[in-house]
């Protein structure tokens, strides 16, 4: 089994295995790096496609942005390595249809960023500290107290403190003595409260403060893209300005220079769901096309991966109307015009055997006494008591007698477990190359030559669009600027002159065959009639060959010949 299918790989570990595909496979895979990080670790992305500089529809998938969410790296690699034995051997793909898996192999290209937080994965990985996504800050006038994790009692861990407080808000389970709940008007103590190991910078010798989520960082990756980017404290993470970090800006101009993304998948953890767009409008005010698309995917997430499909605005906003700001995927649908979702991994309320809420953002905050208590039992019964672990007394440095210890959530509940990794990669792969077998597939289908006399001949070329999305791919993508609509040029051979039309002729956009508001009830299954190709005509003087060239940047450029006597 390849590594990152049973256990998390640090960052050499992940370069060793994206460098060794792209020395074994130099005809389909390229590796390149998008940017360097501030500790010196290299952003890898895969390409991976024959000849990956000739511009076709492409599909993107990212992971760990969030640095304890190491299973997206994992699940991303898993995906990778699918496609290059797909492409390696000419054969299956997962369980696709050959003439799916053939699509993907001819048709489109994938990027593949593993890792987008290498140095906040790192922290995580080798130390268990918490850190949203990396761990640097550069505000200024940090002068009240704060957290700052980190290991304190000397163990190479960081993880929890619980000092014994009369005010304390947490007590001990009477079933998991080591498991904290919260606490009730009943409970006769010893009461906790509860920080992160560390210590506490700017102490003014009293105040413990609360821990941020943020940890001692700045910014959250995900509240630092440019598209509807906010600045705290209307968005806590925002960073100092839109794509301030240089992994949030290296993603961005990577997009920005490449329209041929037409979808888009960005892994977090944990839960078990995707998150689609809208994430700033109720489903009623979205266009109804795109809903319709998201619509279909959300079909396809149950069906291979038992994942719903959420709308992010009606159910994972985390206060009642106040989207999130600055998020990637929001970035890739609204800005880049890509069918873009999140898929938080990892379904662990299901797994533990607790109710899973709607709307989904529920599934995190509304948790009884007796979840938490069904968590620990699954913690203890099938992942080797990973999770909730001992406490042990320590002398803290400011705080005086404390215990360290108590939870460890990075693979259990952040991440699946390791033995469970390796089906996780297997679902979502099922559903991103499904995904990515939606791509326009522009054609220059029937190219013909009519005589007219005198050395003349009328050539006429049908353009056309085999694919499943219109070659706008998205209805609210359609206005983009650099969105533009595919042109069909005629290059006449030696001998052989333009003498009527215009050589470059506006083909249009043309729609897919996905047709999402169609109807196929018995009563009034019919074809919609939307354009799908288009014939456009010349006349030539001469005798030779004469080639028509049709494209655009977002579904790249297809070519057809034909002699003219």
């Amino acid at each position: 089994m390849s590594p990152f299918r049973d256990h998390y790989l640090r960052h050499d570990e992940l370069t060793r295995v994206v460098r060794a595909w792209a020395d074994e496979h130099p005809s389909f895979v390229r590796l390149s790096s998008l940017a360097t990080s501030p500790e010196g670790r290299e952003l890898w992305l895969l390409t991976l496609g024959p000849d990956p500089d000739r511009i076709r529809p492409a599909a993107w998938v990212d992971g760990n942005m969030h640095a304890g969410e190491v299973a997206g790296s994992s699940v991303a690699l898993a995906i990778a390595e699918d496609l290059i034995e797909a492409h390696a051997s000419g054969g299956d793909l997962l369980d696709l249809p050959p003439h799916l898996a053939e699509l993907i192999r001819r048709d489109v290209l994938v990027y593949v960023l593993p890792r987008m937080c290498p140095d906040g994965a790192e922290q995580t990985l080798t130390t268990g500290a918490y850190v949203r996504s990396n761990p640097r800050d550069g505000r200024l006038g940090l002068t009240a107290p704060y957290w700052k994790p980190g290991d304190v009692d000397g163990d190479g861990r960081a993880r929890l403190m619980r000092r014994q407080d009369p005010a304390g808000d947490f007590v001990a389970s009477t079933e998991t003595p080591d498991l904290l709940l919260p606490r009730r008007i009943e409970d006769p103590g010893p009461y906790y409260a509860v920080y992160p190991e560390g210590v506490i910078e700017s102490w003014d010798g009293f105040t413990v403060p609360a821990d941020s989520y943020l940890a001692a960082s700045e910014t959250d990756l995900n509240r630092n893209f440019p598209y509807d980017w906010a600045p705290e404290p209307r968005q806590i993470g925002a960073g100092a300005y839109g794509a301030s970090e240089p992994e949030s800006r290296a993603v961005t101009e990577f997009a920005s220079r490449h329209p041929n993304i037409f979808a888009w998948l960005n892994l977090h953890c944990f839960g078990g769901c995707y998150i689609r767009p809208a994430g700033d409008k109720l489903d009623r005010q979205m266009d109804p096309s795109d809903l319709a698309l998201y619509r279909q995917l959300g079909e396809w997430t149950l069906a291979h991966t038992d994942y719903p499909m959420v709308s992010g605005f009606e159910e994972f906003t985390y206060e009642p109307d106040k989207p999130l700001r600055g998020e990637l995927s929001a970035f890739a649908y609204a800005q880049r015009g890509a069918v873009s979702m999140v898929c938080e991994l990892w379904d662990f309320w299901r797994q533990a055997g607790l109710t899973v809420h709607r709307p989904f953002v529920d599934n995190y905050t509304h948790r009884t006494r007796a979840d938490i208590e069904q968590m620990a039992r699954w913690d203890r019964e099938h992942n080797g008591g990973r999770v909730v672990g001992r406490w042990a007394p320590f002398d803290h440095p400011q705080l005086g007698p404390v215990e360290i210890g108590g939870y460890d959530p990075r693979f259990g509940i952040w991440n699946p477990p390791e033995d469970r990794l390796a089906e996780v990669c297997v679902q979502q792969a099922r559903f991103f190359v499904r995904l990515a077998a939606l791509a326009p597939r522009l054609r220059v289908s029937i190219v013909e030559s009519e005589p007219l006399g005198a050395s003349l001949t009328r050539v006429s070329a049908v353009v056309e669009n085999l694919g499943y999305l219109p070659t706008y791919v998205l209805a609210s993508a359609k206005a983009l600027a650099w969105n533009d609509a595919p042109l069909a040029t005629l290059v006449g051979g030696e001998g052989v002159t333009l003498v009527g039309g215009d050589a470059s002729q506006l083909v249009g956009h043309l729609e897919g065959w996905g047709g999402f508001h169609k109807s196929a009830i018995p009563s009034f299954a019919r074809t919609e009639g939307a354009p799908v190709r288009r014939r456009l005509t010349w006349v030539v003087r001469g005798a030779g060959s004469v080639e028509i060239h049709a494209g655009a940047a977002r579904v790249g450029r297809a070519s057809a010949t034909v002699r003219v006597a």
